[in-house]
């Protein structure tokens, strides 16, 4: 009696693995072993390369000889603030930008608001915003692209201006020295990293109780529980925010001054000396599927439940410098964001658009434009900071003066970067202005329904 075939007998003989177009030939890879030994450039390179640091090589001497550090029109003369191991540049950013008006108002040399304090109620929002998308969508399966989204991404330490916005004027600001720093909030993963999982347990939680159909009191609750316990890991790990202080100071001229007990809100409204309510988000999408002169907003992106939306009007790239040159020149900061590690010298604080030389070392072009940059994931929006002057030449910006919050330390001169124009054009995505600063016509497409990109599109990235 023969024995049964094993499905080693059955199965059909693979095909040989030379047959298919894609394959890697010993003959192809040996092409392209001659070619590189052929070639003297490809060893000197390689020499140089092995021994030293990639953009060592690739700097280009030439942008860097013949950019300077002065500028035209110079705001700030005071320190840079540092967010040390987190992500908070985008709040960083916006408090630096009330800075010089609260200093000059107490006339203080140096002051900063409380980073810590945005950082809580950030975190906490956020923690709601999350677990109201999980009940929006717990009709989806959990493996739908939005709700796999939302799960992958629901505490991270960015935002946009918008965010920033919703957070001031619900809560308001306290000094730094009402809610200092914390190890927690200068190191943010081991915080994050233990509130997400208790929020992931709490949408698995929702979201079962909604396939076993719990009624909407019934998830409200549940909803509560989880936000209980993110509540107090907040205060375990970056204090408790307060609902009033005593605020008093000495000023430069060493005057004393008191303004007595302060709620938040109140401490905001008399020391934010810029119209917030008057400002709107900029940006710059060159890509086909993005026109200018409309709003977009980005779904699933934000905060502060009831809040305002995140909402940006798309403008072409030089009117975006125009009206950023302009806010300068007259005095006010601005608040932007780019793609910061794009063709950055970080220890001389300088960013060029040719800074380094990458084609002539590798024989090579790098020819994605902005747009293409965006659709193929190459570039998006990854940092905030501040503007805080422009050399203007001919009526037009040469370079950008960049307050940064990386600290002192190894981090342009003391701090503060330079940005030629020409990575303006290539790297900037955003800035915050003020809505009278746009020409009429972009000012009524304020009112027109915003285009609603999905949630996971680069120009949400910057609350990433």
């Amino acid at each position: 009696m023969s024995t049964p075939p094993t499905s080693t007998d059955t199965a059909p003989a693979p095909a040989a693995v030379d047959s298919h177009p894609g394959i890697l030939t010993p003959e192809r890879i040996a092409e392209l072993r001659r070619a590189f030994a052929d070639n003297p450039q490809n060893k000197v390179a390689q020499n140089a390369v092995t021994q030293t640091p990639l953009d060592d090589v690739a700097l280009n001497r030439e942008v860097v000889t013949g950019t300077d550090h002065t500028f035209s029109n110079l705001l700030d003369d005071w320190k840079v603030t540092n967010q040390k191991r987190s992500g908070r540049c985008w709040m960083f950013a916006g408090l630096n930008l009330f800075r010089p008006g609260a200093m000059e108002k107490m006339q203080l040399k140096d002051f900063e608001f409380s980073q810590n304090y945005c950082l809580f109620w950030d975190k906490f929002e956020k923690s709601n915003h999350f677990l109201e998308a999980i009940l929006e969508t717990a009709d989806r399966d959990v493996d739908d692209r939005t709700v796999a989204f939302l799960l992958d991404r629901p505490l991270d330490d960015g935002g946009q201006w918008n965010m920033f916005v919703g957070l001031v004027r619900k809560h308001g600001l306290v000094p730094k020295a009402a809610m200092p720093e914390t190890d927690s909030s200068s190191n943010t993963y081991r915080m994050n990293g233990v509130i997400l999982s208790k929020l992931r347990e709490g949408a698995r939680d929702l979201r079962e109780m909604h396939a076993a159909g719990s009624e909407a009191g019934d998830l409200r609750r549940k909803k509560d529980e989880v936000l209980d316990a993110v509540y107090r890991m907040l205060c375990i790990h970056l204090g408790t925010p307060p609902t009033k202080f005593d605020w008093q100071w000495n000023d430069k001229e060493k005057e004393f001054h008191r303004d007595g007990e302060m709620t938040p809100q109140q401490f905001a409204d008399k020391y934010i000396t810029l119209p917030l309510d008057d400002y709107i988000c900029l940006v710059h999408d060159p890509r086909p599927t993005s026109p200018f002169g409309r709003t977009f907003t980005v779904e699933y992106l934000g905060n502060v439940v009831g809040g305002d939306p995140v909402l940006y009007l798309n403008v072409e790239i030089d009117l975006m410098k125009k009206i950023a040159m302009d806010a300068i020149v007259g005095g006010d900061p601005v608040w932007m964001g780019c793609d910061v590690g794009k063709m950055m010298q970080r220890k001389i604080g300088l960013w060029d658009a040719k800074l380094y030389e990458y084609g002539e070392l590798y024989d090579t072009s790098f020819d994605l434009q902005k747009a293409d940059r965006l659709r193929y994931h190459q570039t998006l929006m990854t940092h905030a900071m501040l503007f805080t002057g422009v050399d203007v030449v001919d009526g037009k910006p040469r370079r950008w003066r960049v307050e940064n919050s990386w600290g002192e330390k190894e981090s342009g001169r003391k701090g503060f970067y330079v940005m030629n124009d020409s990575w303006f054009g290539e790297y900037m995505f955003e800035i915050a202005a003020r809505k009278d600063a746009l020409p009429a016509d972009l000012q009524q497409a304020l009112e027109r329904e915003p285009i609603v990109l999905p949630p996971w599109d680069p120009m949400g990235s910057l609350a990433g």
